[in-house]
């Protein structure tokens, strides 16, 4: 009797071939990516160093197209993009000390929004490993350890024959629920050394998944179908999950409203007559999810954004579907289920009962009646007509990447972003630089579609470099670039808080000319005529720059009392 466990993938002949004569001249850096192309990858991100040498010299060895960027953490940034788009684990190749560190942030942007990025670093050389002091160049006394509390996984190579073996773990680290970023460091010497290690022609890794405990969805299943009042509130994590179908499916049969993070865009349809969409900064939106007698709670962990600033009280029973163990009844007690979005919805539409319930669209409509009518008290027209011209020039179905500016503050309660996975933002871990470059891995991941990059001038000044990343690829980018003179939210909150700004002001470049000095077709707008630039804009192809001089306000929060 033969069992699954006794069966072995015995290799073909060509891989026999390719293992007895491996060609000459491979090192540690071919072994890196050649498990890289085994396991699927196909596009690579980075920035080269020192260090890092054998590697990227291994790349004109293979068949990996490499986007190298300016700055390794945009590097990071269009990694983490590519991740999001793509659903796959997006290689990132880094150099050793301030080349690695320079990623933290992007990787802390990752790891809060479940983007799947493999970052590979170099290392010093073996003989410095351990904590001493010896003088190497780039020499940390402990590399790893500035990652593990950002990263999902840390794996430190120490030989040759470790590297496939490393990287498939990371990868099916990266790939099992929640998604997130990993790290792999591997030593100068080890990516330089000449290798005796045959060609890696395999890779399969088989990421686990993560099925609901079937007793917790039967009893969830129980309280959603006998609800008076249920409601939903969709995160990321039915993003990531892919699970935007299933959530529509059961919000249809138990009659229940649906409001969606901020991490959640389009996880559910805008119009559709549930649909509570994103006002979480609202009152009246939090007064009604207390209402809930149950609240399920699908791919979030109700944090500082998704609870009004932790103004949100829920009053009836919470059940709360979340991949993420730490973030399993962080802020609220709950039913908890530890599982993927997309399975635990699933188990729920094969178990719950149907509801009917005549008043939820009308009660829907009351709630976002009542929203309309606050902001419309605060004049701010040239804002929502700024929002609407952005929506009106962007084709349905283009991505959008928005950095931590006043419009993407608006656009996270406001924008419809017409359908799952298409508008993204920093509000993870809320870091400055994040529109464009990420912008720049999307477009990179699927160059048949324009991509959208939005950001204040203070977040610009983050990734101008990458100017010459968006011409070098000709990636079909258009940036645009709302110029308030400064960090206009932190204006804004200075003022609330003190009375005055302090460090907001800033001298910019004629963001028009730097763009055209890159190559890159520039064009200054007006909120008149905001709609039509940016459509031309975005029809055309290749990377594009539309700078809006404009100082926009935020609307008033209600979290304050």
């Amino acid at each position: 009797m033969t069992h699954d466990h006794d069966l072995v993938l015995r290799p073909t002949a060509a891989q026999t071939e390719a293992a007895l004569n491996p060609p000459p001249g491979r090192n540690g850096g071919d072994l890196v990516v050649e498990t890289l192309a085994g396991l699927g990858a196909t596009t690579v991100f980075g920035l080269p160093g020192q260090h890092a040498l054998g590697m990227f010299d291994a790349l004109r060895r293979s068949d990996l197209r490499y986007i190298g960027l300016r700055v390794e953490n945009n590097a990071g940034f269009a990694a983490d993009a590519y991740g999001r788009i793509t659903g796959e684990a997006a290689p990132l190749l880094l150099s050793t000390g301030p080349g690695a560190l320079t990623s933290l942030a992007a990787l802390q942007e990752a790891r809060a929004a479940s983007a799947p990025v493999l970052a590979i670093s170099s290392q010093i050389p073996t003989a410095g490993l351990g904590g001493g002091r010896h003088g190497y160049l780039h020499e940390l006394p402990d590399q790893a350890a500035s990652f593990r509390g950002v990263v999902k996984s840390v794996h430190t190579v120490r030989t040759q024959s470790q590297i496939p073996s490393a990287i498939a773990e990371a990868w099916t680290s990266a790939l099992t629920v929640p998604h997130g970023p990993v790290w792999v460091e591997i030593p100068q010497d080890v990516l330089l050394s000449e290798t005796p290690i045959p060609v890696v022609t395999g890779g399969d890794t088989f990421p686990e998944e993560l099925p609901p405990r079937p007793e917790l969805t039967a009893v969830a299943a129980d309280l959603l179908s006998r609800a008076e009042r249920p409601a939903i509130i969709a995160g990321g994590g039915v993003v990531r999950a892919d699970a935007s179908g299933k959530l529509r499916q059961l919000a249809e049969r138990l009659q229940a409203p649906v409001v969606t993070t901020f991490g959640g865009k389009g996880a559910f349809p805008w119009t559709h007559p549930l649909s509570l969409q994103s006002w979480l900064e609202d009152r009246h939106t939090t007064d009604f999810l207390e209402d809930a007698d149950v609240l399920l709670v699908v791919g979030s962990g109700l944090g500082e954004l998704s609870s009004n600033y932790h103004t949100f009280k829920p009053r009836g029973r919470v059940v709360q579907i979340e991949a993420d163990l730490g973030k399993l009844e962080s802020n609220h007690p709950a039913l908890g289920i530890h599982a993927d979005a997309r399975l635990a919805l699933q188990a729920l539409l094969e178990t719950v009962t149907d509801r009917t319930d005549p008043t939820a669209a009308d009660r829907v409509r009351e709630v976002l009646g009542k929203v309309r009518e606050r902001i419309e008290s605060q004049e701010l027209t040239l804002e929502q007509d700024v929002l609407a011209a952005v929506r009106g020039a962007l084709p349905p179905g283009a991505p959008s990447f928005w950095d931590m500016t006043i419009l993407a503050y608006w656009a996270w309660s406001a924008f419809d972003a017409k359908g799952p996975n298409a508008m993204h933002s920093a509000q993870g871990a809320g870091g400055l630089g994040y529109g464009f470059p990420a912008a720049l891995g999307a477009a990179a991941a699927d160059p048949t579609r324009p991509v959208l990059a939005v950001s204040g001038d203070g977040g610009a000044l983050y990734s101008i470099a990458e100017l010459a990343t968006a011409r070098q690829y000709d990636l079909n980018v258009t940036w645009l670039i709302v110029d308030d003179g400064g960090y206009g939210i932190l204006r804004e909150y200075m003022t609330d808080a003190f009375g005055q700004p302090t460090a907001t002001e800033l001298t910019r470049p004629d963001y028009v000319a730097l763009a055209e000095s890159f190559g890159v077709p520039g064009v200054r707008t007006s909120p008149e005529s905001l709609e039509a630039d940016l459509a031309k804009a975005l029809s055309a192809p290749g990377p594009s720059v539309v700078v809006l001089p404009a100082v926009l306000r935020m609307f008033a929060p209600t979290h304050l009392g």
